[in-house]
Order: C-alpha cells, then sequence, then structure tokens
C-alpha cells in the first residue's frame, strides 16, 4: 500500500445469510481527498463504511486502511472515526455532555477546549447545553461529526452526513470537510444527494448489489449518463422546436411525462452535450432567445440512472420532512467507540 493510498480493498466480500453485501469489491481510495460513495439501498455503502469502521468485517478478501491490514482480524486501524446510521447519541444529555462521554470512552483525559472547538466547528455552540431529545436530525448529524473530530482523526468515514441539514448547516459541514481534506485528513462519505457529491468528491464510487459500477472524478461520472433531458424555454417556441427537431443528435420528447408540467410552454430536447451545442448555434443564427436552458435532472443524477437502470425512487429518498426524528434510546458502546477512533 503506497503513502497516498488510505484504503485498499481487493475482492472484498462480505454476506449476510443469503444477502451478498459485498461482492468482491476493489476500491482504492487517496490520502486527503474526500471520496463519495452512492448506490441504491442495498448497494452495499453502508456495509463498506461499517467494515472501515470496525463495526463488521469481511468475510474474504484483502482490506488495508491507513497502511493496516485489517485481514487479521484487527477491529480498525487507529485514527478512524465517524458513524453510520447516525450518530449514537445519549438524548437525555446536553450536547456537550456527550461529546464529553465519547472523550472518556477514548479513556483519555478532555484537553482544555477540545469540546468546545468541536462544537464551534459544527455550528453547535449555542445549543451547547440543550439535550439533544429536542435536536432535530441535521444538529445531530452535524454532532456526530463534532463527536468524530475530537480524535483528529486521519480518516473521517460519515454516512449521509448531510442528511436533514438546512442550507446554513450544509454549509457548514462542507467547510469543515474541505478544510479537514486541505489539512490531508481523508473523508469517506456515502450520500444520496448528487449536488454534495459534485460540490465536495474529488473522487466518487458508485455501488449496485455489492459491485463497483463507476469509481472516478464526478466530472467523468457525468460524461458517463449519456443522453440527458433539457428543458428549454425561448422568446419564439415554435420556432425552437423546428430547430431541434433539425438538429442531429437531437430529438423532442413530451414535456408532460418528462417535466409533468400542467403548461407545456417548455420544450424538452434530448440528446448529448455536443448536440445541445448545435442547438444553440442554430437557436442563436435563428434570432431565437435563449429564456431558460436546464437539465430535468442533474447530469450526475442522469449518469447514475443510466449506469444502473433503475428508477429514480430507488435510490434518492426523501429527506426526513420534519427534520427532527426522535432521538430514543441509549446508543450502542461499539457505535460511540467507533465515533470516538
Amino acid at each position: 500500500m503506497g503513502r497516498s493510498t488510505a484504503v485498499r480493498a481487493r475482492a472484498v466480500t462480505k454476506t449476510f445469510g443469503d444477502v451478498v453485501a459485498l461482492d468482491a469489491l476493489d476500491l482504492d481510495v487517496e490520502a486527503g481527498q474526500i471520496h463519495g460513495l452512492v448506490g441504491p439501498n442495498g448497494a452495499g455503502k453502508t456495509t463498506l463504511l461499517g467494515l472501515l469502521l470496525g463495526l463488521v468485517s469481511a468475510d474474504s478478501g484483502s482490506l488495508e486502511v491507513l497502511g493496516t491490514s485489517l485481514d487479521s482480524g484487527l477491529a480498525t486501524a487507529d485514527g478512524v472515526a465517524g458513524f453510520v446510521d447516525g450518530p449514537g447519541l445519549y438524548p437525555s444529555l446536553t450536547a456537550r455532555q456527550n461529546l464529553r462521554s465519547v472523550v472518556q470512552l477514548r479513556g483519555q483525559r478532555d484537553r482544555h477546549g477540545d469540546v468546545d472547538d468541536a462544537l464551534a466547528r459544527v455550528g453547535l455552540q449555542e445549543v451547547a447545553d440543550d439535550p439533544v431529545r429536542g435536536f432535530s436530525l441535521g444538529m445531530r448529524q452535524r454532532l456526530g461529526l463534532a463527536a468524530a473530530l475530537l480524535s483528529d482523526p486521519r480518516l473521517l468515514v460519515l454516512d449521509e452526513p448531510a442528511n436533514g441539514l438546512d442550507p446554513a448547516g450544509k454549509r457548514q459541514v462542507h467547510r469543515v470537510l474541505t478544510d479537514l481534506a486541505e489539512a490531508g485528513t481523508t473523508v469517506v462519505l456515502s450520500s444520496h444527494r448528487m449536488d454534495d457529491l459534485a460540490a465536495l468528491c474529488t473522487d466518487v464510487t458508485l455501488l449496485a448489489t455489492g459491485r463497483m459500477v463507476f469509481s472516478g472524478p464526478p466530472s467523468k461520472l457525468a460524461v458517463e449518463g449519456g443522453l440527458l433531458d433539457y428543458r428549454l424555454l425561448t422568446s419564439d417556441q415554435e420556432g425552437a422546436r423546428r430547430v431541434a427537431e433539425a438538429t442531429a443528435g437531437l430529438r423532442v420528447v413530451n414535456a408532460r411525462e418528462t417535466l409533468g408540467l400542467a403548461d407545456l410552454r417548455s420544450l424538452v430536447v434530448r440528446g448529448h452535450e455536443s448536440a445541445l451545442d448545435t442547438l444553440i448555434v442554430g437557436l442563436v443564427n435563428q434570432g431565437i432567445a435563449i429564456r431558460e436552458l436546464a437539465p430535468t435532472i442533474p447530469p450526475l443524477e442522469a449518469a447514475f440512472l443510466a449506469l444502473t437502470g433503475a428508477d429514480t425512487s430507488d435510490y434518492f429518498p426523501e429527506d426526513d420532512p420534519a427534520g427532527a426524528a426522535d432521538a430514543t434510546g441509549s446508543p450502542s458502546t461499539r457505535t460511540l467507540e467507533g465515533a470516538a477512533r
């Protein structure tokens, strides 16, 4: 394993009964990068994160994390922190008390200001003494991130860290993760938010049924998607339709079916980016003003669907609309230990 590689997996397989969670998975994550995992429910994302945190062990294959081989049964490598399936928190304790409990579970003394600094980094200093039971989903996600930061990790493993975050909270978390990567920390995160992946990640890995479908830069994933649908609004829709229909490699599609629109002012065209460039030139030559031109779904999402061949709802579930699911029950020691490593 080279110095520049934080995670190296070769033919890693994990089953749960008859279910194959990971199927001979190969993966390389470079040190100091933010690497995204994306895939449908059951694709193996959570299992992979659990392997990195030492919450589960592989049945076969080779896994090295931060230069340490985990093949000998060692739970996890030093310098790894994070959470899966949401952070484990004590709902009756305050945010500050939760972080202090993490420090105690690590068996270390709290260095002066560590807990308060972690709370400030994730924007929770003003609610540090509030019980966690009243926290929204996004606030609990940020508190879980703060818990992981206490150990100054070299590898940070996060499961849907932006889940439930409002725009301000998302910007704060993005800033923390970007700063960590710039300082040399490796971040591996799962997300169904394609905009987060595009904004944050150096590389993304697309999983489906436990296997890698794609791994590389988000820009390359977008190219892999092939045809895209674009919503087009111009000063002359009938003229635009004629130009689109005459453009090689471009097809006009049913706007009602594609966009679910009651009024059909928008024209929807389908094709590669190169055909779209030709369309724009044709519209300009005809003196037709372009008032709106945008993909009906983000290019990364379209690529994802094209590579997996499944319905959008399978991959991008709606967020908790309230953003405030109850934090009931005490967390398992294993979960908090994973956050504290």
